[in-house]
């Protein structure tokens, strides 16, 4: 990659090394939009049998459940449950990803006339032990066997405890391990060590329906149902939802599953989900992960953060058009509250980082307080760290306690460092880029100083410089209504599978429009076809285009925008540079 320095805003746009002999191979095989064509060349693709697979994989090419090691395991011991009657109990994480498994499972037990309860731990609780809740919960409802979704892979000692109560549990879980799980049943983890299952991305839902896949083969093989009482397929909307929400790489099978699993959503039958959907504005028949994203999973996770996600189940489950009406309403409702909380705390941290600017001198942040909202902290986290693009842990601390939520860029993987400082940690899990953290009080400006100097020692300058990389050159002739279905191939767009970013130089017509405060809409021209392009957040920018014919190389990705029944191909800005005339 050929990397050049923008001094406007600070972001270098990293241009795709162009190999044209391979362009045209893909051009050949595919017989796809030479445009297109380069885009794929510019991904980190080795083959065409990878680009094959990438656009065309379909459901029969999902990996066999079977190759987690101890899927065998599993599918016994939930057989003999299901034999002698005994209840089980879904313990799930308390985000979109947790609620989701536990909808699945849930869900999918009914179907084979389990007996089957869930429960979600109430997060905004700062308890060391949730999973203790959970045995108590099964123990005084009979449960004799505790299935875990998309958590548990670090709680060796609550498990032994479970043990200890005549209560088997299995994991299926997705974080990254950090201590050997002896006493379990059976540990479903694509990221365990001696793991053979091939993708390590799969999410927690995207592992309950491995394991809800597993048992419905075997049930299927030993004639227990016929090949046509379960569809795994209606699942498919749920694992997508999780998937998307978690920031799951749509890659390889994840892609596969996210595919269908958006087909099964636009066609949807979960009352809940469709009046959701109703409530935040997204037309179901059109959902696309950035309606997941930035509309239906915060009301799920808002729950978590601040209310009870067993309502998230509900929801997913209800069947009752009147009672998802009102549940529905208070997701909204606990949405806009959460909002509030998130609000007055990025205030709060975005005022103290503006009042000590030497905090960005550092190659990361961390901020503490005991004034800030527990459940909030990861959505403010996660934006800090994109904004400032460096290594960033907030702390909320209550009674002496503080509990971290850590994000990062890809350069300073997160969990080698917090292996590292488990000495002063409680505890800690989570993946290499998004961690959670629980330290007392007296041991944070320890822990803060140890993981600073750790970043400047490892990170360079350029690594904290904002990166725009660029999939290929276009020009205006090239955005066509063929060109952008072509483009449709490359989704569904998300984490590892971005949005491609094209740039070109071109002349705008005359100054730039603010719109909606803080937007700005721009008027284009290259070889006299005039296009818009619409700048997010930019509005602050507007001073350097105050110029007419002012040539411009911008960086943007097409959109069809459907406008009163009228389609026009509008850009995205996510940057531009003005030229020297």
């Amino acid at each position: 990659m050929s990397i050049k320095l923008v001094p406007q805003h600070h972001s270098l746009w990293v241009y795709p090394e162009c190999d044209p002999a391979w362009t045209k191979e893909i051009i050949q095989e595919f017989n796809i939009h030479p445009v297109t064509a380069e885009a794929l060349a510019a991904r980190p693709f080795k083959s065409l049998e990878e680009i094959h697979s990438f656009l065309y994989a379909k459901l029969p090419d999902l990996h066999d459940p079977d190759l987690f090691p101890d899927m065998d395991k599993a599918v016994d011991r939930i057989l003999t449950a299901l034999k002698n009657k005994e209840k089980i109990l879904i313990y799930g994480d308390n985000d979109v990803d947790g609620i989701t498994s536990t909808v699945l499972l849930t869900e999918f037990f009914e179907s084979i006339n389990a007996q089957v309860l869930y429960y979600i731990p109430n997060r905004t609780a700062l308890d060391q032990s949730l999973m203790i809740h959970a045995l108590n919960y099964a123990e005084k409802n009979g449960c004799t066997l505790v299935i875990t979704v998309d958590c548990g892979i670090s709680a060796a000692h609550e498990i032994e405890e479970a043990v200890r109560r005549k209560i088997d549990i299995i994991v299926t879980d997705h974080h990254e391990p950090t201590a050997k799980l002896p006493h379990c049943v059976a540990t479903l983890n694509p990221k365990l060590l001696n793991s053979t299952y091939p993708n390590r991305d799969l999410t927690g839902v995207g592992v309950a329906f491995k394991l809800a896949h597993a048992i419905t083969n075997e049930l299927i093989e030993h004639d227990e149902i016929t090949n046509n009482k379960i569809d795994l397929k209606k699942y498919l909307d749920l694992v997508a939802l999780g998937t998307i929400a978690d920031m799951g790489s749509l890659l390889r099978e994840n892609r596969i599953l996210v595919r269908y699993g958006l087909k099964q959503m636009r066609k949807t039958k979960r009352i809940g989900l469709l009046t959701l959907c109703t409530v935040c504005d997204v037309k179901i028949g059109e959902i696309n992960p950035v309606d997941i994203a930035s509309k239906v999973a915060p009301r799920f996770n808002s729950l978590g953060r601040i209310a009870d996600p067993n309502k998230g189940v509900e929801l997913l489950l209800i069947r009752d058009p009147i009672a998802a009406e009102n549940l529905a309403q208070e997701l909204d409702l606990n949405n806009i509250e959460r909002q509030k909380i998130e609000r007055k705390d990025t205030d709060d941290i975005e005022s103290f980082i503006l009042k000590h600017p030497q905090i960005l001198k550092e190659k990361a942040i961390v901020l503490h307080s005991n004034k800030w909202h527990p459940g909030i902290i990861p959505i403010i986290t996660a934006r800090i760290a994109k904004q400032y693009n460096r290594p960033t842990i907030i702390i909320a601390i209550e009674d002496g306690i503080g509990k971290g939520s850590l994000r990062t860029i890809s350069e300073f993987p997160l969990l080698p460092i917090l292996k590292e400082n488990a000495d002063i940690l409680l505890n800690f899990g989570g993946h290499d880029y998004a961690a959670g953290l629980t330290i007392k009080e007296h041991h944070i400006e320890d822990f803060k100083r140890r993981f600073i100097q750790n970043a400047n020692a490892r990170l360079q300058e350029q690594d904290v410089l904002f990166k725009l990389r660029l999939d290929g050159k276009i020009s205006f002739s090239d955005l066509t209504f063929d060109f952008m279905e072509s483009l449709n191939l490359l989704e569904p767009f998300g984490n590892e599978n971005p949005a491609p970013i094209f740039y070109c130089d071109v002349k705008q017509v005359w100054p730039p429009k603010v719109i909606g405060k803080s937007h700005l809409k721009l008027y284009l021209d290259q070889n006299d076809r005039l296009l818009e392009g619409i700048a997010f957040g930019m509005a602050d920018r507007k001073q350097s285009l105050l110029r007419k014919n002012l040539p411009l190389r911008i960086a943007f990705t097409p959109h069809v925008n459907n406008f009163l029944n009228k389609s026009s191909i509008q850009l995205h800005i996510k940057d531009f540079q003005v030229l020297p005339k």
